[in-house]
């Protein structure tokens, strides 16, 4: 079974820096597009921030500038460093992962547990 394990949370104050990571284990041949997802409290889930195997990059609107996506293909681990943060990103992020587990499998999305983020004085 794939696991995806995210590191890096915490309690930071507005203005504050953290990186986070993503390591990917377990059953893999390769890895297609990887993604950041948050859920703010009292929220649904949303998309941060999505990467390919390329290195080509999307962002939302409301990280633009501040966020840098990147992954390490050779380690299967991706990062989100983020910069510049709000109180409005207060939220448990979550990555997300599109696994082929052998050469001929069709990739299939896969989860983390999620780390706390909290941006507060």
């Amino acid at each position: 079974q794939v696991q995806l394990v995210e590191s890096g949370g915490g309690l930071v104050q507005p203005g504050g820096s953290l990186r986070l990571s993503c390591a990917a284990s377990r059953n893999i041949f390769s890895i297609n597009d990887m993604g950041w997802y948050r859920q703010p409290p009292g929220k649904q889930r949303e998309l941060v921030a999505t990467i390919t195997s390329a290195g080509t990059t999307h962002y939302v609107d409301s990280v633009k500038g501040r966020f840098t996506i990147s992954r390490d293909n050779a380690k299967n681990t991706m990062y989100l460093q983020m910069n510049s943060l709000k109180p409005e990103d207060t939220a448990v992020y979550y990555c997300n992962a599109n696994v082929l587990t052998t050469p001929w499998s069709i990739g299939r999305n896969y989860w983390g547990q999620g780390t706390q983020v909290t941006v507060s004085s």
